[in-house]
């Protein structure tokens, strides 16, 4: 994909977006119970995958303020990124672009807050909790608001056209 300065303005753009949604509605961005109203924008890079480097970019950003620190950097942006892959890349619908976030957000950031931020012994049974609790605010944001949200926008042909053609 060559970058155009139109191309670099849509994902700056995207970032600033999921990084000020994300630290602006912080209550309920970060830890093991969260729900990142942010995180339906995934959607929309299965409308255009022009949007995906600046969902993981804003991502990253956001979990520059996270109060996990570091891991959250590392882990959280993986997690993204690897969300945005199997949306761009492996998802035939809307509907099955919406699953990959809920699950590598769960199974990875899951993982993140039983290693780091919970005490030993480290059991499947904390893992699957932690996993349930990120994957819970997973399917709200993504799942419910954002296909909902970009189910009934991609509707308006000229928001749709606007969107895949940018």
């Amino acid at each position: 994909m060559k970058i155009t300065p139109k191309k670099l303005t849509v994902i700056a753009m995207t970032a600033a977006v999921y990084a000020l949604l994300t630290v602006g509605l912080s209550p309920i961005s970060y830890g093991e119970f969260q729900c990142r109203l942010s995180e339906s924008l995934n959607l929309l890079a299965f409308i255009n995958p022009l949007f995906a480097p600046g969902i993981i970019l804003g991502c990253f950003i956001a979990n520059l303020f996270s109060p996990i620190g570091v891991p959250d950097w590392i882990f959280g942006t993986a997690a993204t990124a690897v969300s945005m892959l199997f949306v761009t890349k492996f998802s035939k619908n809307m509907f099955i672009a919406s699953i990959w976030p809920v699950v590598f957000n769960g199974v990875i950031i899951g993982a993140e807050i039983l290693f780091f931020f919970s005490e030993p012994p480290f059991t499947l049974l904390k893992f699957l909790s932690f996993s349930a609790t990120v994957m819970a605010g997973q399917v709200v944001a993504v799942m419910v608001v954002g296909y909902i949200a970009f189910s009934r926008l991609m509707k308006n042909d000229k928001f749709a056209s606007f969107l895949k053609n940018l």
